[in-house]
């Protein structure tokens, strides 16, 4: 289901940092078979229990080449860095992600512009957030 509604995004993905945890691999396993195109994918230990600041570092660490990055990680690593990216919201998104917190397969779109080393609180614009249970 969510890599069905990755899909309905429009979104190509260049990269997909997955941890090398069982669970996140297994997830991603089943959504990319949903996506138009299977972006390269990366498996990251550092992604596991990572913090708001791992987080971040790992991002910056992405090569400027990549435009569309896509992170699966855990929490509350992952909600961290969504709500501390958005620094704007399209309609209600934000509210309904501090409303629902960030369920198992849940996901975040945040945009931004400038290079990756360049990210940080408030730079991005959350574009959509999706819950299993929407």
């Amino acid at each position: 289901m969510a890599g069905r509604r990755l899909a309905e995004t429009g979104i190509d993905f260049d990269l997909a940092m997955c941890s090398t945890a069982t669970r996140t691999r297994e997830t991603w396993k089943l959504a990319v078979h949903e996506l138009p195109h299977r972006p390269k994918t990366v498996y990251e230990e550092r992604l596991y229990e990572a913090s708001l600041g791992d987080l971040l570092a790992l991002l910056g660490e992405t090569p400027d080449e990549v435009n569309d990055l896509l992170v699966i990680g855990h929490n509350p690593g992952i909600h961290a860095l969504a709500d501390a990216l958005a620094g704007s919201t399209e309609g209600d998104a934000l509210a309904r992600m501090t409303r629902d917190g960030f369920p198992t397969s849940a996901f975040a779109v945040v945009s931004f512009s400038g290079p990756w080393k360049s990210v940080e609180h408030g730079v991005g614009r959350l574009l959509d957030y999706w819950t299993p249970h929407d």
